[in-house]
Order: C-alpha cells, then sequence, then structure tokens
C-alpha cells in the first residue's frame, strides 16, 4: 500500500504480464474537496434564483442535482487530478491511456476505491537461439535472355520504321482507315482516317487488334468489336469495324555496335554495357534476396517468441494506423470507403489485416528491443552523430552539434532505440543463412558497383594532363539493406 500526498491510498496488482491494477483509495478529505470543485462546475451551467452562476452554496447544488448525481460528478472530478498523481507515484509507466475498470462507492467508511487498469511495454527477459535459422531464397543469376530483354529494351528506342510487306504481327505499325457501325448506323465519331497504329497495343476500340492480326496491306478487314465503357450513349455497345490497312510498318532495331553504344549510353563500348547491366541486374537481384531473407527471419522469430501481446496496446497500434492511413487518404481526397472498394476489401476484412499487421509490428518491435536489452549494448556519441549526418544529409562536424541540441530537447531517446533495433534486427539477419532449395549456402554478399567518371565532351590536350596524378575510384554499394518497419 502506498500513500500519495496524505490523504490517498494507492495499491499495485499484477493482472496480467504487461499489465497493472492500481487500485486508489479516495478519503473523505479529499471527497470533500472535488465536491466542491464539482458543485461549482454545475452552478455555472444552473439558473438558481438568488445566486449568480457558479455561486451556489453546494447545499443548494445538492438539492437541485440530487446528492447521488453531485457524488458522481465529485469522484469524476477527483479522478482527473489524483489518478495520473497516483500512477507516477507508482512508478508505472503506462503505454496507452489508462482505464477505469471499476469504481466503488457503497464501502462502509464512505471512501471510494478507484480501479486503474494501467499497460506496460513489454520487455522480454530470455529469448530463444536464433543461430539456426535457415531461409530458402532463389540463387541470384543473371541469364543471358534478361541481358538480351535489357539490350532490345535500349534498341528500341532507337528503332526506325521501315516499310513491311507480310503479315501484320505483334509490335507492326499499320496506316488504316476505320469505319464503325452500330445496328446499321454508322458511328462517324468513333471512326477514323490514316490512323497510324501499333498492332497488339489495345489502345484503340476492342476488336481492332484481332482483326489486323495476320492482315496485309490492301485488305479489307470486317469484324466485331465493342465501343469504350462511357463512349457518349453507346458505351459498351457489340459495333461492326471495318478497317483498310493502307500501309505497313516493322520496327528495324539498330545492331548492338560500339559506335550505338558511345552515342546512346555513358559506355563507350557494346562489351562494357553488357558487363554494367548484368552487375546491374545482380545487384538488384541480390538485394531483393536479402530483402526476402530479412522478411522471412522477422516473420520466422516472430512465430518463434510467443508472448501475449496487451489488448489495449494493440488496439492503441491499429488505431493509430487507422487514422495514419485516413489522413494520407484524405490528402488524396480519397474516402476510406473508396480505399475499400479500390483494394476490394469490407471494413471487417480491413480491420482484421489492419491489426495482424499491427500485431506482427509490435512482435517484433517488442523482440528487438529485448535483444539489445539482454545484450546490454549502448550507442555512443559517434554512432549517434554519424547516423544524424545521414538522416540530414550533412556533415559530422554539423551533425555532432544538431546532436547536443538534440539531447537538450530530448530527442536523443528515440534515435538511440532507432539504432538499437536496427543492430538487433541485423545481427539476427547476419546469423541466419540463406540456402537454396537443395539446402547448399547462397551468397548473398551485396555487389559493389563502382561509379564512371563522365565523359568528357571533348578530348584534353596532351600537355595538360601530362604528369597528372590518377583519381583513386571509390566504391559504392548497389542497393543497402531495407530498414525494418515498426
Amino acid at each position: 500500500m502506498r500513500w500519495v500526498g496524505v490523504i490517498v491510498q494507492t495499491e499495485v496488482k499484477e493482472s496480467g504480464r504487461f499489465e497493472r491494477t492500481l487500485t486508489v483509495h479516495l478519503e473523505d478529505e479529499e471527497l470533500a474537496a472535488a465536491t466542491k470543485r464539482a458543485a461549482a462546475k454545475i452552478s455555472k451551467n444552473m439558473k438558481i434564483k438568488g445566486f449568480r452562476p457558479g455561486r451556489a452554496p453546494l447545499q443548494v447544488v445538492e438539492n437541485h442535482v440530487g446528492a447521488e448525481y453531485l457524488r458522481s460528478e465529485a469522484v469524476d472530478e477527483a479522478i482527473q487530478d489524483i489518478v495520473p498523481e497516483a500512477i507516477d507515484e507508482a512508478g508505472l509507466e503506462p503505454v496507452t491511456v489508462p482505464s477505469i475498470s471499476a469504481i466503488r462507492d457503497d464501502n462502509e467508511d464512505g471512501t471510494v476505491e478507484i480501479d486503474i487498469i494501467v499497460t506496460l511495454w513489454p520487455v522480454l527477459d530470455a529469448l530463444p537461439d536464433f543461430g539456426d535459422i535457415e531461409i530458402e531464397v532463389e540463387i541470384p543469376i543473371v541469364t543471358d535472355e534478361e541481358i538480351s530483354e535489357q539490350v532490345d529494351a535500349l534498341r528500341e528506342q532507337f528503332a526506325e520504321l521501315v516499310d513491311h510487306e507480310g503479315d501484320l504481327s505483334e509490335g507492326d505499325f499499320a496506316l488504316i482507315d476505320i469505319a464503325v457501325e452500330h445496328e446499321g448506323e454508322v458511328v462517324e465519331s468513333a471512326g477514323a482516317k490514316d490512323l497510324m497504329y501499333e498492332v497488339g497495343s489495345q489502345s484503340f476500340i476492342e476488336g481492332v487488334d484481332v482483326l489486323l492480326a495476320d492482315a496485309t496491306v490492301g485488305a479489307t478487314v470486317t469484324g466485331e468489336g465493342a465501343l469504350p465503357e462511357g463512349y457518349s450513349d453507346k458505351g459498351g455497345e457489340d459495333v461492326t469495324l471495318t478497317i483498310t490497312i493502307k500501309e505497313a510498318k516493322k520496327k528495324s532495331l539498330p545492331d548492338l555496335t560500339d559506335e550505338m553504344v558511345e552515342d546512346a549510353t555513358e559506355f563507350e563500348t557494346a562489351a562494357e554495357l553488357l558487363e554494367a547491366i548484368e552487375t546491374n541486374m545482380l545487384a538488384y537481384k541480390v538485394h531483393t534476396q536479402r530483402a526476402f531473407l530479412q522478411d522471412k527471419v522477422v516473420e520466422y522469430v516472430v512465430n518463434e517468441v510467443e508472448f501475449d501481446l496487451p489488448e489495449a496496446l494493440v488496439s492503441a497500434e491499429v488505431e493509430g494506423r487507422v487514422r495514419g492511413l485516413v489522413a494520407r487518404l484524405e490528402e488524396s481526397e480519397i474516402s476510406i470507403e473508396d480505399y475499400l472498394k479500390i483494394t476490394g476489401q469490407d471494413e471487417t476484412t480491413f480491420i482484421a489485416t489492419t491489426r495482424a499487421e499491427a500485431e506482427r509490428a509490435l512482435s517484433m518491435r517488442i523482440i528487438l528491443e529485448s535483444i539489445s536489452a539482454i545484450e546490454s549494448w549502448e550507442v555512443e556519441d559517434d554512432e549517434l552523430a554519424h547516423h544524424v549526418g545521414n538522416l540530414l544529409d550533412i556533415p559530422e562536424e554539423e551533425a555532432a552539434k544538431v546532436l547536443d541540441a538534440w539531447k537538450e530537447d530530448g530527442q536523443v531517446e528515440a534515435l538511440t532505440s532507432d539504432i538499437l533495433r536496427e543492430r538487433a534486427l541485423t545481427s539476427l539477419v547476419e546469423s541466419a543463412s540463406a540456402v537454396d532449395s537443395d539446402g547448399n549456402p547462397v551468397d548473398l554478399t551485396p555487389v559493389v558497383i563502382e561509379p564512371r567518371e563522365e565523359k568528357s565532351q571533348e578530348e584534353p590536350e596532351a600537355e595538360e594532363v601530362e604528369g597528372a596524378s590518377e583519381a583513386s575510384d571509390t566504391e559504392e554499394d548497389a542497393a543497402d539493406e531495407p530498414e525494418e518497419q515498426g
């Protein structure tokens, strides 16, 4: 039993692993003071003959509203003043708004007892060994076909259209006249003359691409189609299409030569371009598999460590996520109802999904913070300054000054927690083994891409560079590990 001041007693009981019930005993003195304050507030909204608002005596107010109502208001008044102080005096640090679970005002001694549920931030004092985690990933290999696709995409940008005499196929271009009829009546606004159309693009009336496939120059083809939804009063209606092919063109892609590469890219030779494409694609694939590995490690760890999250904590997290989403949608002038329609969810599914995401994020955060606490990790000022510099993109000297200011404002604790959680996540991921479907190790070391010097517009004079020292190349990771959320 603890005393708050001289008139309020408190008692703390464990009502859950991360929950405490704080019982506050209101004595006569505090209730008497709270009754006076409640009566004064009530009288401000009353018109009592002979008294100005807020000036009626306590007994007069009680006669008008009744002793039971005044007593109830007095208890509420006392709760507002006493509960925060009682929680603080009890040494409790609630992570959600404390809730009143019971008020007992029927004690023989006239005292009032109030039960307050206080939710604490979960801390795990023991965790299993995560040293044997194996995650199956895809082997990051770049195929010749994938490189060819990238090369062809570049060649496409410099393609020329040349005359084509054979059957039309996807990707060819045709100069066409098209007539559209609906129930025997010509729809002038839907037709076109001398339209250069890419076969297979599906960028015009439905049915055009089907009719153009395998057609030849000079042919006139007829078939069924449909007008687009929303097109005048005939949107979605079936129509008859008549298409005359006047010309046909085919893309001619340039060969991948050193000259073409030098003109179109930052590279000087085709070999350099191909090497860069392979390296970049490999870097992307490794990055993707590292992100996949991290997600699977998080999933494994959350499933492995079983503990019950306090309901109040989960509810608060869900509410915060929903509020954040609604705010972002409002910025785009989208209602939550429209969002649910767009995403194909009903309210029940949306809340269930949001709750599952909240539970996963909370669980992982608690586990990471517990790892940090168990390992007794600390963050030195130089590491804090480094993170501040990266966060604000400023030199470390300037970051150190910003850090000092943050310390004065009490902003360093949150940054320290972020760093420790990131350190814990990194340790988990690095301790996990990436393997292929046969259980063989897979190397997911980030691919280093050396930056290229920009090509100069003019060749320097020989004497200008004679004796000049070579600049050393720097290395940069192609893709950093994604940060942990939540």
